[in-house]
């Protein structure tokens, strides 16, 4: 799915994810940088808070589980991520933030499934229902 999204977003696009400590939000990034030809292992920017890859495409990991809300966001310079990054921009724990990110975004929701290790997807494209 991760993939599909990567091939479906333009440069500049921001991908939101939103779900629960384990939702599976890092994974889905990892499974973006996979797509955009990334080599190099992703993890968790929870302390880095930002992480830039390289590969076919950019890809700008941004973790905001450590901020206290949009003016520490604005501090961190999310928007020059938001307005300047030439590739993907993901970022965990965008709620945190909501008031400060663009109309323009994609809406990822990670849940957990009916069966243990199952996890259920739902994407947002810009300018529909958040749900």
């Amino acid at each position: 799915m991760a993939a599909r999204l990567a091939s479906e977003c333009p440069d500049g696009a921001l991908v939101c994810l939103h779900g629960d400590l384990g939702a599976g939000k890092t994974c889905f990034v990892q499974g973006l940088a996979r797509a955009l030809g990334i080599r190099r292992p992703v993890g968790s920017p929870t302390f880095t808070l930002v992480n830039e890859y390289r590969g076919t495409r950019g890809l700008a990991h941004i973790d905001l589980y450590r901020i206290r809300g949009a003016a520490d966001a604005f501090s961190l310079g999310l928007e020059d991520y938001l307005q300047h990054y030439p590739g993907i921009v993901a970022i965990e724990w965008a709620e945190r933030a909501l008031d400060f990110l663009p109309e323009d975004a994609w809406h990822v929701r990670l849940t957990p499934g009916k069966a243990e290790g199952e996890r259920v997807v739902e994407i947002a494209r810009p300018g529909r229902s958040r749900g």
